[in-house]
């Protein structure tokens, strides 16, 4: 009998008349005729040598045992005749329907795995292409733009069928929306979360620097590297020549005082608080030419949202927390220059003023407060008791704030560009879209819209940051400490059209001097930073589909932040 050599499978031989342990063991070289002789009409397996007390009788092939896929029972018919001819037939036959069974079970197998793990090669029920009606799901948006921008895919399927399903979801979203406003925390309160903090950071600076500073006891020796425990320097190789060009300058620009060293210390004067994918490394770039701006040794430290709390990236879990002097450090360059006009002559006989002022640009500052959940205790139901801006409020109630912000339609394609790794497409962002929504949906049926734009867990899990761009419910929850005149809120699509003009906002807004034609060329004419890449630019546009949904999910947001601003620009009807 030929049977899969990957198989063992037992056969029930309580019933069967012939003998076949022996015959199966010298297959298939030799048939065993002495075996065909024993298994005659009068055979009886309690009487015959070989089988004599067996019940289940494993199959060899190749003098090897077959491994068990499945358990079969063969039962003979009593009144069947077998000889050499037809046993090797009928084994033919049955290896066949061995063949087909396992066949249909790796199938079964296939199927039921690629259906779990999302593989199976089967059409998705989302499906894309342009509208065919109701144009006006578009703000306005006809036919024909559509078209200018987009060409369906040669398969053919529509993503239309979705909009009706997912325009429920939305609905159910909005009509859970209330803008709250949140309790703010007393001081004593936020002294008791980050006491370390406090015992560093003094509540008042020099009176003679425009930007905050002060100094502080530096206790150590010429043999002792300050930067020696720094956590940005251990964790950044890319940061280790700044720190080295540091340790070589710093016992230069120590202060001696009656027998002791003091060390200038710094906190920026203004924050780029957000929003990322909105212009805020251009504008970084452009006002680091001013000659009277410094920022920080990194352009974004993330220290207030992630690295405070031991957040090195996101995905690595948390580490060591960065202490605030860490922070500090990345200022000192900045604190030298601002220590040199403090000592100059021409300081110390007219009592100048430094002029110089500090920024830092971490596009998260404005919305990630993802780590509360694991740090401060959870009895605001699912609210985060203590935001960013309580403790920069503390410490600076006089810090100013600069936002850039966009379209959050076009923000989200292309955070979606930038972040994603792999299998970018206009299609597999458009069901991104739809899981990020019905897990928001899912949220809001139970939450708070402040929790849910918080909760850490609903945050991780979208495939993409829709909260990101829910930018009126971070801009209310920062004007519960900040006054409005103290954040500059703008958009990316004047700045583009017009560099200049926004310049001169951010230049009026941080006080800063006038400049020469020459300096303000160069700030000005200077090509756009960080724009799309050209391997993300041949993606194209998102699908028209996409494109309403998102409108239809962000017109809320949108509308409050126009009210809170005063200028319907926020609304971003056409862009």
């Amino acid at each position: 009998m030929a049977v899969p050599g990957s198989l063992i499978q037992e056969f029930n031989s309580s019933n069967m008349r012939y003998c076949i342990n022996c015959c199966i063991h010298l297959l298939p070289n030799d048939l065993h005729r002495q075996c065909f002789r024993c298994r005659g009409p009068n055979h009886n397996n309690q009487k015959c040598p070989v089988c004599k007390g067996e019940n289940k009788v494993p199959l060899y092939t190749d003098s090897k045992q077959m491994k068990l896929l499945a358990v079969l029972e063969v039962r003979t018919d009593h009144r069947e005749s077998w000889n050499g001819f037809s046993c090797l037939r009928k084994g033919k036959l049955c290896s066949l329907i061995f063949g087909l069974i396992i066949m249909t079970l790796v199938m079964a197998s296939y199927i039921l795995t690629g259906a779990k793990h999302g593989l199976l090669l089967i059409p998705s029920p989302f499906h894309y292409g342009a509208f065919t009606s109701n144009p006006s799901l578009m703000d306005n948006e006809s036919l024909s733009d559509m078209k200018d921008h987009y060409q369906p895919s040669k398969m053919n399927i529509s993503y239309v069928k979705d909009y009706p399903s997912i325009k429920l979801i939305i609905n159910t979203i909005t009509s859970k929306i209330e803008f709250m406003t949140r309790q703010r925390p007393d001081l004593e309160e936020l002294r008791k979360q980050e006491p370390h903090m406090f015992s560093v950071i003094p509540n008042k600076f020099l009176p003679n620097s425009k930007n905050p500073c002060w100094y502080e006891e530096y206790r150590g020796n010429t043999t002792t590297d300050p930067y020696a425990t720094n956590s940005y320097a251990l964790y950044s190789k890319r940061f280790r020549t700044i720190f080295d060009y540091l340790r070589k300058v710093f016992w230069n620009h120590l202060y001696h005082y009656k027998d002791k060293h003091y060390r200038l210390r710094c906190l920026p004067h203004f924050y780029i608080i957000g929003q990322p994918k909105c212009g805020t490394t251009d504008l970084y770039d452009r006002l680091r030419l001013h000659p009277d701006v410094r920022f920080s040794a990194i352009k974004e430290p993330h220290w207030w949202t992630r690295k405070r709390f031991g957040i090195i990236r996101l995905r690595d879990g948390f580490h060591d927390r960065y202490p605030v002097e860490d922070y500090l450090d990345l200022f000192d360059l900045a604190a030298h220059q601002i220590q040199g006009v403090l000592q100059s002559e021409a300081a110390k006989e007219r009592g100048k003023m430094n002029n110089i002022i500090i920024g830092e640009a971490s596009a998260s500052t404005m919305w990630d407060n993802n780590a509360w959940i694991f740090f401060y205790d959870n009895g605001t139901e699912g609210e985060p008791p203590f935001l960013i801006q309580d403790f920069i409020h503390a410490f600076q109630p006089n810090a100013k704030l600069i936002i850039m912000l966009r379209d959050p339609v076009e923000r989200l394609y292309s955070d979606y560009l930038y972040f994603a790794s792999a299998n970018k497409s206009a299609e597999d962002f458009h069901e991104k879209v739809a899981e990020s929504l019905q897990l928001f949906e899912n949220c809001m049926l139970d939450y708070s819209l402040r929790a849910c734009v918080y909760n850490n867990t609903l945050n991780n899990a979208m495939p993409v940051r829709l909260q990101v761009g829910l930018y009126v419910v971070y801009l209310l929850d920062w004007l519960t400490v900040f006054d409005k005149d103290q954040i500059l809120v703008l958009r990316l699509e004047d700045h583009a059209s017009n560099v200049k003009y926004t310049m001169h906002m951010v230049f009026q807004f941080l006080d800063l001097g006038p400049l020469s034609e020459k300096q303000e060329a160069l700030i000005t004419k200077s090509p756009a930073s960080n724009t799309r890449r050209p391997e993300d630019r041949s993606l194209g546009p998102m699908l028209p589909t996409t494109k309403a949904i998102l409108r239809d999910f962000y017109r809320p947001f949108n509308t409050k932040l126009a009210q809170v601003l005063f200028d319907d620009a926020f609304l971003w009807k056409r862009t």
